[in-house]
């Protein structure tokens, strides 16, 4: 990427200024589009652009007014750049610019997020909306600006990653307990129908599926984080070796086995024992430090999550999706109707859990949603088949 050249190098910092980014504003566009007099077509085109620029850029600033530190520099930086591309479709519309278009509804639903929640559902949506720019096939952007949108989708890619670690675990058992619980009982409720029993039967049967449903995954839960984070928190390595080195023979102990076994290198090993023997007195690579590593404050496992966490998200989630199955015979619904009420507001929840994951992950969510569709309503109807035969053999 080209960049701005300066009298003086500038202070490193961990966030490129803005004469550091990619000169992407007003330039010569693409040698194919750039000599023939724009159409009408072309002008449209300009000004929907200019549009979703001005609304990307605001989307950047007001999620780095919920940020601190580096956070709130990268986004203000991205903001920045946004502002350059709205300068390059200024400067080709020139007087026709015209009045100020709307941006489209995908930048106006990101912009409403951005101002209301700034969570990480808004750095996912602007991430798969950089992946998406136009600006490659564009005979009228800059080839710079193509770059831009490109390292801006791995930017806001990095800056998403902190936020879904942060989640990650109660995320997944909140995702896990919602799908189990709409699946296993609108099965038990189609299976418990489609046997023939009364819909009272049914309606207590699926009471039960829930409670029973709900308490397994919490506790399933709290017990599987639990023992994750006791694993992984062994395999970190102690101090043992600060009190121990100054007692170990020099000629003979198995200090720098430590060190190897831990995957340092061979070089890099034996500088750490001598360390620890007291043999080396400089700080010759803080990665090596003589000093013992200090307790941390962040959480070394937060993408595991926490046990009671996971465990209250399981068992909520799990509760929130067991009863929309039973919500049409709670209402008095029986029969057929029932069941045909509760398929579909199961699939509709199912659509909604799986857009969400899509949305998260960076992918589409139509495509995740269908995909829970129809793993859901196929589990359930293997199962009301399965219950039309037991039906029939008992009776």
């Amino acid at each position: 990427m080209s960049q701005h050249a300066q009298p003086n190098p500038p202070r490193p910092s961990p966030v490129p200024s803005a004469a550091a980014m990619p000169a992407s504003g007003p330039g010569p566009a693409r040698q194919q589009g750039a000599q023939r007099e724009p159409s009408a077509a072309d002008i449209k085109r300009w000004r929907q652009y200019l549009a979703d620029e001005r609304a990307e850029a605001a989307v950047y600033r007001d999620l780095a007014q919920n940020r601190e530190g580096e956070e709130r520099e990268i986004l203000l930086a991205l903001a920045e750049a946004e502002g350059r591309h709205e300068a390059h479709w200024l400067a080709l519309l020139g007087d026709q610019a015209g009045k100020a278009r709307q941006a489209s509804f995908r930048s106006r639903f990101v912009g409403f997020l951005a101002r209301h929640f700034g969570s990480v559902f808004v750095l996912a949506l602007a991430q798969r909306a950089e992946g998406r720019s136009p600006y490659a096939k564009d005979p009228n952007a800059t080839d710079a600006m193509a770059a831009d949108e490109q390292i801006h989708e791995e930017v806001v890619r990095g800056l998403a990653t902190r936020g879904r670690n942060r989640l990650a675990g109660s995320f997944r058992a909140a995702v896990f307990g919602a799908n189990d619980g709409l699946v296993s009982n609108l099965s038990l409720v189609m299976g418990m129908a489609a046997s023939g029993v009364a819909s009272s039967v049914v309606l207590l049967s699926g009471i039960a599926g829930l409670l029973a449903g709900a308490m397994s995954m919490g506790a399933g839960e709290f017990i599987s984080v639990r023992s994750q984070r006791e694993l992984l928190a062994a395999t970190r390595p102690t101090q043992v070796t600060l009190a121990a080195a100054p007692k170990l023979d020099i000629e003979h102990n198995e200090l720098l086995l430590v060190y190897l076994a831990r995957g340092m290198s061979h070089e890099a090993a034996e500088h750490r024992v001598q360390e620890r023997m007291g043999l080396l007195s400089c700080d010759c690579d803080p990665s090596l430090s003589l000093q013992p590593e200090l307790p941390e404050d962040e959480d070394q496992h937060e993408a595991v999550g926490t046990a009671w966490g996971a465990a209250l998200s399981s068992f909520c989630f799990f509760a929130s999706g067991a009863i929309v199955p039973i919500l049409p015979f709670i209402f008095g619904l029986t029969g057929v109707a029932a069941l045909v009420v509760a398929g579909v507001l199961v699939g509709l929840a199912l659509l909604g859990t799986g857009g969400i994951v899509g949305l998260l992950s960076g992918t589409s969510p139509l495509t995740r949603g269908l995909r829970q569709l129809g793993i859901g309503l196929g589990a359930a109807a293997i199962t009301y088949l399965l219950g039309l035969v037991f039906g029939t053999v008992v009776g």
